[in-house]
């Protein structure tokens, strides 16, 4: 039996089959492009050629309908035919105060998220228009969907309220919800079990920084607070999104350029972040940039390492104790000058970095160490597995046997736990990079 777990954007559709059996993931892919002239996919599946091709793709429908006719294709697929998919989880931005975890899909529940529209007009219609096609498709097969929101839930009033009117709050849900919330939920776990503490026993500090980025501070193994707000717009400075600013700039600048509400909500959502300071988005091109003396490039560098150190310190002051400081996604895992730059001048807090090890440490397939021996808390990089969170929530609940994470068991809290994929992955990486060896860390309850 394997799981099938579908992330659909506005115009994206990205995919992975994971074999439930064997544990293993048999194959990924993206469709980009739905509903232009032409759309693209890209196929990998494990031991096969990679495919791409282009092909047309009004809407998500005929995108998931290739996807379907890819896994089970003679040369490129990986089953045999639908029967043998067990269920199918999507990922949801937002839940509101609705969805608290994880649910199955039924009537109802689409017509509860159609509610939510308005708190995610950028992505909540895509979610759903890839949930309903999906169904369409796959209608015999359990379909599941897993809030972006859910982890945050257990955050205390003092850190979720707004100081604003309170029936903003009660008339309109006005509130902070957090998202990225799969990722934290993965990552706290993995440095529980890399700490070989148990989760209601650890505090860390989750740094995940992608194109759009955020920071969770977790005590006692659940989330206190987070950096993103209402929508994903608040918090660090990301790719085109402005993270956190003086809220009366906003009335200033209209009032100085004409702008509707409309065109400020695009600019500080598409047009500001890393592409407003030096016009690039791409970490690995502001890096380059930056190195060839492009000034805009080292204050862009400097801002968001400046921004994410700000919210480590105030976390650390939150959370008391830190029992590790947790790195992940594109740019947290591949990234060390975002690192060092969030990182540097912050052992008075007792998270002591290792410059040679963070330098060195560029991989994707590995869980590492990059404090110092002496650090009291422990820095760690840990690749995110958010389609892992949203397969065994599916499974468990197509079987009946899920619940809320505090009372739920995931396969990679176990300290032997295994992802084949990147473990295949990490033996080519080590071939290449030697260091990577000495930081790896293993869980010290591990067989």
């Amino acid at each position: 039996m394997v799981i099938l777990t579908l992330n659909c954007g506005s115009s994206s559709a990205k995919y992975q089959v994971f074999d439930w059996t064997n544990k293993d993931v048999l194959a990924v892919g993206v469709v980009e492009r739905i509903g232009l002239e032409y759309s693209t996919i890209e196929h990998k599946a494990k031991d096969k050629e990679e495919y791409t091709a282009k092909f047309s793709s009004p809407t998500h429908k005929e995108a998931i309908e290739l996807i379907i006719k890819m896994l089970v294709d003679d040369e490129y697929g990986v089953i045999s035919d639908l029967s043998q998919i067990g269920a199918v989880g999507h990922r949801v931005l937002h839940g509101g105060e609705i969805f608290k975890k994880s649910e199955l899909v039924t009537d109802f529940v689409i017509k509860e998220l159609k509610e939510l529209i308005p708190l995610g007009p950028l992505h909540m219609p895509a979610n759903i228009m890839g949930i309903e096609a999906a169904r369409k498709v796959m209608p015999n097969i359990p379909h599941a969907i897993v809030m972006d929101t859910a982890w945050h839930q257990t955050m205390p009033e003092e850190a979720f309220m707004y100081a604003l009117p309170y029936s903003w709050y009660t008339d309109y849900n006005v509130r902070r919800y957090g998202f990225h919330g799969t990722s934290h939920l993965y990552c706290a776990k993995r440095a529980a079990v890399l700490l070989g503490k148990e989760n209601k026993d650890t505090n860390v500090i989750i740094c995940h920084i992608g194109n759009g980025a955020s920071v969770c501070a977790v005590k006692n193994g659940v989330c206190v607070d987070t950096s993103m707000g209402l929508t994903p717009l608040e918090g660090l400075i990301m790719g085109t999104r402005s993270g956190d600013l003086d809220p009366a700039i906003i009335p200033f600048m209209m009032e100085k350029t004409k702008m509707t509400p409309s065109e400020m909500d695009a600019t500080l959502n598409k047009k500001s972040g890393l592409l407003g300071l030096c016009g690039l988005t791409d970490r690995r091109d502001v890096h380059t940039q930056a190195e060839e003396g492009n000034k805009r490039a080292q204050l862009a560098i400097k801002m968001e390492g400046h921004r994410i150190k700000k919210y480590i310190g105030a976390y650390a002051a939150l959370l008391g104790r830190v029992d590790a400081v947790v790195f992940t996604a594109g740019v947290g895992e591949m990234g060390e000058h975002i690192r060092l730059a969030a990182l540097e001048g912050i052992a008075n807090l007792g998270i002591d970095v290792d410059v040679e090890k963070n330098n060195n440490c560029r991989c994707r397939n590995g869980e590492f160490d990059i404090s110092k021996e002496s650090s009291p808390s422990r820095i760690y990089v840990i690749p995110t597995d958010e389609e892992l969170v949203m397969t065994e929530d599916a499974y468990a609940l197509m079987n009946n046997t899920y619940d809320i994470h505090t009372n739920f068991k995931y396969s990679f809290e176990d300290p032997n736990y295994v992802n084949k994929a990147r473990a295949r992955a990490l033996v080519k990486n080590l071939e290449k990079k030697p260091f990577l060896k000495t930081i790896l860390v293993k869980a010290p309850n591990a067989k």
